[in-house]
């Protein structure tokens, strides 16, 4: 279906410039992992999609075709890659899932003119629902859900780059901040799926609550793996949060728990361009000190079982249900 709707809106119109194809579709199969750098088709890690998997389950687990969600399903995928690319940009991030990002290749200006083609194919995805019969007044709530969704991920990724240099940020701040700018997709793919599926006004927002809480526990475990996450997993070092210096719940919980000339050294350190490994060293050996691992796995284990709760609660044992639950349990034991 993704690929489909890309094809749908290509144009025979790219601009060649020595050996390279510039064209904005190219950048965009590209960064989605279905061409190399050339343009050439090729297969490539494309993610865990998560997003489309969580809006097809939900829409069967309350009775739903979850074929009919396929189009909304692509949709998710499309803006959550387009936030990638955008991201990568403003993070000055070189490499995604093992490749040079696209702004690393074509620089930030054509890399952002990919992310914004992203979030338009998404538009058009979104609206073939109503080809798979979703009826008028719920394809409207789609599109105005996958709108209302973007603000809320942009206004996360504002907070979250405000951050970058303040030190008074709570655990309370930094989860308001994840709430749009990482669980707020969550949210929406499961809400999305459940409208589709013909649930309740009362069930949807059910569902979003899932997937809201799904999504903070997502990000909690994203910031443990980047400090205690094994290469193998993560694909990289490991404290590699460190050393690009992000204020993830680990440290903010540190900075919270940690002497007044413990937060001036971590300061200073954080203020460095480059974190030395023995700076890095001694901020690990401060959170195990404070046992910071140990307070947001139970963060994570909080959500997680918040998130169970609802689905158990609200669905009927169904194979939509068994893979929401089943989903769930994949995303809790991912491993260090």
């Amino acid at each position: 279906m993704m690929k489909d709707v890309l094809a749908s809106v290509e144009r025979p119109t790219a601009h060649v410039i020595g050996e390279h194809d510039l064209s904005l579709y190219g950048m965009a199969r590209y960064h989605l992992g279905w061409a190399d750098s050339t343009f050439q088709p090729a297969e490539y890690d494309a993610g865990k999609r998560i997003r489309p998997l969580i809006c097809m389950y939900a829409c069967a687990s309350v009775g739903g075709d979850p074929t009919n969600a396929v189009p909304a399903a692509a949709a998710i995928e499309f803006l959550h890659n387009f936030t990638l690319v955008h991201d990568d940009i403003q993070d000055q991030s070189d490499t995604r899932r093992h490749r040079p990002t696209v702004w690393s290749l074509w620089g930030a200006s054509q890399a952002i003119n990919a992310g914004d083609a992203l979030f338009a194919i998404g538009q058009l995805a979104l609206i073939r629902s109503a080809e798979r019969g979703v009826q008028p007044d719920r394809l409207e709530r789609l599109i105005r859900g996958y709108n209302v969704v973007t603000l809320r991920i942009v206004e996360g990724q504002v907070l979250d780059l405000g951050f970058e240099e303040r030190w008074d940020i709570s655990a309370e701040h930094y989860v308001e901040m994840i709430r749009g700018k990482t669980a707020a997709i969550l949210a929406y793919a499961a809400d999305a799926g459940a409208l589709i599926g013909g649930a309740s006004d009362e069930s949807v927002e059910r569902y979003r609550a899932f997937g809201e809480a799904l999504g903070l526990g997502f990000q909690v475990r994203d910031d443990v793996l980047g400090i205690w996450g094994e290469t193998s997993v993560t694909g990289k070092r490991k404290a590699d949060d460190i050393r690009r210096r992000k204020k993830s719940l680990p440290i903010i919980t540190l900075a919270a728990s940690a002497t007044s000339d413990e937060r001036a050294r971590l300061r200073e350190i954080y203020a460095r361009q480059v974190i030395d490994e023995p700076e890095v060293d001694w901020i690990v050996a401060l959170l195990k000190r404070y046992e910071i691992q140990d307070q947001l796995e139970d963060v994570v284990t909080r959500y997680h079982d918040e998130a169970r709760d609802i689905i158990e609660d609200e669905a009927e044992d169904n194979d939509g249900r068994r893979a929401l639950l089943a989903l769930l349990d994949q995303l809790s034991r991912r491993a260090f």
